[in-house]
């Protein structure tokens, strides 16, 4: 796939620079969460997470590591490491963890290092399962990880600090469903950052910057994305502090960078099945939220990952449309 306007770190050499090509490695994998195989991506992303809070960071490089590490002792490809594809869900896993099950305790500790290891063996069963349907494995090892912890976690009093489940029965929407200039600005930002589960628009804005040093085309999709989440959200009357907090677009975001910049040659039709994927997937965020809430579950990227799956199973259908092609 060509990159257009991007800038990457240089590759450290191979030899006595070990140390210093698995950082590189461990920066692509953090990158590799919103598509972009760019170490320089990778950094502004860590900024990021360090700007939420240290500990996100640190959970966020830890998780990397442990999935990272674990692919190479695992003897995974090389070239799947070197993209950091084998890093992006370790990272995920520990950032969920540290943001649902407290980021101070012990145990939310080892369950994150855990989570990412087995998170690799997820991925690798994941990619054998996908393999005949030519679909990447997404955020699916993270979410499937993520999930059935957080679920469970209420059951295991070492584990679960927050009180009382989380659980509860959908409710109807209800509050104010206007959006001024400032809710819709801070929407913008925070439909990026909680991506990586984090809600501030100043978060939001970093990694947004990231995705723009590594693909300009990826960034001005992203903000697609934002915008049709947005617009969808409030066209529909959800209640402003969802919108607002990025809760209702952040999925949007990655189906239109999936869609619209990564998996599908770029052009006008892929842009404009990347706006009505954006939509759709908006519309799904609630649905997924209402199936977890009497289970206590989080929506995360499942609505992302159900869209763009259906979306990029219909491509063979539509002449109009073409797979990207493989980057190498």
């Amino acid at each position: 796939m060509s990159r257009v306007l991007s800038w990457d770190l240089p590759v450290p050499a191979a030899g006595r620079r070990q140390p210093l090509r698995f950082g590189y490695v461990v920066l692509r994998g953090i990158a590799q969460v919103d598509f972009m195989p760019n170490a320089a991506c990778g950094v502004f992303f860590v900024a990021a997470l360090f700007a939420a809070g240290w500990q996100y960071g640190l959970y966020a490089l830890v998780g990397t590591v442990v999935g990272t590490a674990a692919a190479y002792a695992l003897g995974v490809e090389r070239e799947r490491i070197g993209a950091g594809l084998e890093g992006f869900n370790g990272c995920l896993v520990a950032v969920a963890f540290a943001v649902f099950l407290g980021p101070g305790y012990a145990s939310t500790w080892v369950m994150a290092v855990a989570g990412a290891a087995v998170a690799t063996v997820v991925t690798g069963a994941l990619v054998n399962l996908l393999r005949p349907w030519s679909m990447p494995t997404f955020t699916l090892p993270f979410c499937l990880i993520a999930s059935v912890v957080t679920i469970a976690a209420p059951g295991f009093r070492r584990v679960w600090h927050e009180g009382s489940s989380l659980s509860a029965l959908p409710r109807s929407a209800s509050g104010p469903a206007t959006l001024d200039w400032g809710d819709a600005v801070h929407a913008f930002f925070a439909n990026v950052g909680q991506i990586f589960l984090m809600p501030q628009w100043y978060v939001g804005l970093l990694f947004l910057l990231g995705i723009f040093v590594a693909d300009v085309v990826a960034g001005l999709t992203a903000c697609l994305g934002s915008v049709v989440g947005i617009a969808t959200a409030w066209a529909l009357g959800a209640p402003t502090p969802g919108v607002s907090e990025g809760l209702m677009g952040y999925n949007a975001v990655l189906v239109a960078m999936a869609l619209g910049a990564v998996f599908l040659q770029r052009g006008a039709w892929s842009l404009l099945y990347a706006a009505v994927g954006a939509a759709a997937s908006t519309v799904l965020t609630v649905a997924v939220t209402s199936f977890f809430s009497p289970f206590g579950g989080h929506t995360l990227t499942w609505p992302y990952i159900l869209t763009t799956l259906v979306f990029l199973a219909a491509v063979p259908s539509f002449p109009r449309l073409r797979p990207a092609p493989d980057p190498a």
